[in-house]
């Protein structure tokens, strides 16, 4: 699967941990927004059926920068690098909106600094990917990607429990309904200071290496426009798409139609119903809203379980199967929060969630490598975004006409369509067509790190 070098040099464990640290600090940024955004915004007066569309700046971002920018800089070399200009950039614009997002007073300034952040977030994620790909020989994958894993479900998990771990050591709470509790800014505050340490870590401990001939490299990029070049390479691989990528296309598309609402009303459905907190001004809804971050993690820990599972599943019942059965468990999770009220339901509920999102996030990479050529597998990659990007767009454009009235005005009758997406996704995957190519660990933490890269934003 993977297009790694053989002949590049072995790494030490901690020039991996040093070079793959920097994704600690970026999923922390992405993991601040997963945790608490809707909450901000709510905080600010939008309505619950305007969230879908003020989550936009996600999929819009990641479709149009992370493929772009990750092309870009295959074709850039300066007395910097190649990736580090990119990824220090991107970095440092968002721990600047990261800092004002929970102090500006307005929601269309939030709204403008989430833009701001995500743009920001994905022009350093695929670069640094990128660098970290870079480095690692075919030996290693196993190991890099672990520690690469280790990092990003660590950022999310850490951010995502912030607001907790403030709200145990005596951190404010309190709120009036339209300002955000201190639980939350502070949890930013850290943030700032998470993504600035992490990468500039990772730009002292890590030397990017320079492409084997670079004077061949300038020449071949001589005169070369980087950015319609890219365009057209995604173009060549939608118009000669394999037969199996377009089948993929109904799973991923059911999948991502679904998976954004849990980020979106997964903190409002727990304040809710297991802290009978409906509206920001409610007593509990700040604590209830912070127990989101418990839920995602009891969600990351059993997708990462699930990681090191996948090969033996796959190897009984094939990768479609395993797809399925996957997402299939997954829909049964969110549909089953209808069951009980209590947090420790949902908790347990998110197990079952998890194994869905181990199936979401590794089986489609793994499928694609099956069936499109290895020279190929940067453009594919891209697709493949589009494929998570485009179905999110489109869920957060029309999820607001529905929201009121077919789903009542309710955040977990939001996640229960979720899982009903989920379900029919599963339908979709039994249509695949399984391949004879055996899955191993390190496929599939690699194929973890890219689709965490690509959809945890």
């Amino acid at each position: 699967m993977s297009t790694l070098g053989a002949k590049k040099p072995s790494l030490s464990f901690w020039q991996i941990w040093n070079m793959s640290f920097g994704f600690l600090g970026i999923q922390y940024g992405f993991g601040l927004q997963q945790a608490n955004l809707s909450p901000i915004f709510r905080y600010h007066g939008a309505e619950e059926a305007g969230l879908p569309i003020l989550w936009l700046a996600g999929p819009v971002t990641g479709l149009l920068i992370q493929p772009l920018i990750g092309a870009m800089s295959d074709g850039t070399w300066t007395r910097f690098g190649r990736r580090k200009p990119y990824f220090l950039f991107g970095a440092l614009i968002a721990s600047i909106a990261v800092m004002f997002m929970p102090y500006v007073p307005y929601l269309w300034m939030a709204v403008g600094l989430f833009w701001i952040l995500d743009a920001g977030m994905n022009t350093a994620m695929e670069p640094y990917r990128a660098l970290v790909g870079d480095k690692l020989n075919n030996e290693q994958r196993t190991l890099g990607y672990a520690v690469q894993t280790f990092m990003l479900a660590g950022g999310q998990m850490l951010a995502g429990l912030m607001p907790l771990i403030m709200l145990a050591v005596g951190v404010s709470a309190a709120t009036d309904g339209n300002t955000i509790p201190d639980i939350v800014k502070y949890s930013f505050v850290i943030g700032v200071v998470a993504i600035i340490v992490s990468m500039s870590w990772t730009l002292y401990t890590t030397k990017e290496d320079p492409p084997d001939n670079i004077e061949a490299f300038k020449k071949e990029r001589e005169g070369k426009n980087l950015f319609f070049s890219a365009l057209v390479d995604i173009g060549g691989a939608v118009k000669n798409m394999p037969d199996e990528i377009r089948r993929l296309w109904w799973v991923k598309f059911f999948s991502w139609y679904g998976m954004p609402l849990m980020w979106q009303y997964l903190a409002l459905s727990i304040a809710r119903h297991s802290f009978n907190a409906p509206t920001p001004d409610s007593p509990g809804f700040a604590e209830g809203t912070a127990n989101v971050g418990l839920a995602f993690t009891v969600m990351n820990v059993t997708t990462v379980v699930m990681s090191f599972l996948v090969p033996s599943i796959t190897r009984k019942i094939g990768k479609k199967n395993t797809y399925a059965l996957f997402l299939l468990v997954g829909g049964i999770g969110f549909i089953s929060m209808l069951a009980n009220d209590s947090l420790a339901w949902v908790l347990a509920a998110m197990c079952l969630v998890g194994i869905g999102w181990a199936g979401i996030i590794t089986m489609p990479f793994i499928i694609a490598a099956d069936v499109v050529d290895r020279k190929q597998m940067g453009v594919y990659m891209g697709l493949l975004n589009a494929f998570i990007c485009l179905p999110q767009i489109i869920s957060m454009v029309t999820i607001g006409f529905y929201y009121d009235s077919i789903l009542m005005g309710d955040p977990r009758n939001a996640l229960v369509l979720c899982g009903i997406c989920l379900v029919i996704a599963a339908g979709f995957a039994m249509r695949l067509r399984d391949r004879l190519h055996q899955v191993d660990t390190a496929d599939v933490l690699e194929s973890e790190t890219n689709a965490r890269t690509m959809t945890e934003r």
